[in-house]
């Protein structure tokens, strides 16, 4: 049987890319699902297309508003009666350099990445916490490890969620509550598709290294896989994985190697 089959999983961002490959994927294994996005018509489509339609429910929200984290998270915990897994996922990306990025999209960046995960978290955790178990997932990038060039808000925003979430997890210890903190590299996703632009345009295309990116059903198997062996870190991709190690035993080479990274 699989680890899923008796558990309620709430999982942001479902809409599309690795959010709805989540979705598909756990619905497969039999996991009882909250669905959240902005686009209320594809999560009703999603839920059409999983073995167990009656399993999965919508909770459509703008992340970005503050105001609806403690009811939706109350919305999701009354669903089940309980809620084994949060997975947040939601997020925005950049193509703009530091200069052009305007400081509304900054902080839009810094809201949805970082502020949304660590609200629905907070609203979640007391109930995890009074069970004794549950698992918090956050979808880190390698850009949680390094900045790329027209990436410093994402990247800011990644480095944020690695850093809370790692001291979440030492905080946890102990309760039955984990973290496990996922880093993606290239999956061919509609991440740069909605990248925020410079004076706030919309970057309104695919970048080359997305769309030789990994699969996505492929990238939602390896984050299902770690989070069933309850694996504190995963990263997944293809060989950009391996700047992360770079980074730390090579860091003069990465320096060297970063601004090569500009998107085309």
């Amino acid at each position: 049987m699989s680890w899923y089959e008796d558990k309620v999983v709430w999982i942001t961002g479902a809409s599309s890319g690795i959010g709805e490959s989540l979705a598909l994927e756990l619905a497969q294994q039999g996991a009882t699902l909250l669905l959240t996005a902005r686009r209320e018509e594809r999560l009703s489509e999603l839920a059409e297309r999983c073995p167990h339609p009656d399993r999965v429910h919508s909770l459509p929200a703008d992340l970005l508003d503050e105001s609806q984290w403690a009811g939706l998270a109350d919305r999701a915990t009354a669903v089940a009666g309980r809620l084994d897994v949060l997975i947040n996922n939601a997020g925005i990306s950049q193509r703009a350099s530091a200069q052009n990025t305007l400081a509304t999209d900054v902080r839009r960046l810094m809201e949805l990445n970082f502020f949304a995960p660590v609200g629905l978290t907070n609203a979640v955790l007391p109930n995890m916490i009074a069970r004794g178990s549950g698992r918090i997932v956050i979808i880190s990038s390698v850009s949680g490890y390094i900045g790329t060039p027209f990436r410093s808000t994402y990247a800011a925003s990644k480095h944020a969620v690695r850093g809370y979430f790692d001291s979440l997890r030492a905080e946890l210890h102990g309760s039955g509550v984990g973290v496990t903190i996922v880093c993606p590299g290239y999956v061919r996703t509609e991440l740069s598709l909605n990248a925020v632009s410079k004076e706030g345009r919309s970057h309104g295309r695919t970048d080359e290294v997305i769309e030789r990116g990994l699969d996505p059903r492929r990238c939602a198997k390896a984050i299902a896989t770690a989070v069933a062996r309850e694996r504190s870190e995963l990263h997944v991709g293809g060989k950009e994985i391996y700047a992360i190690y770079l980074k730390r035993f090579a860091p003069k080479l990465i320096e060297r190697i970063v601004p090569g990274l500009a998107p085309k």
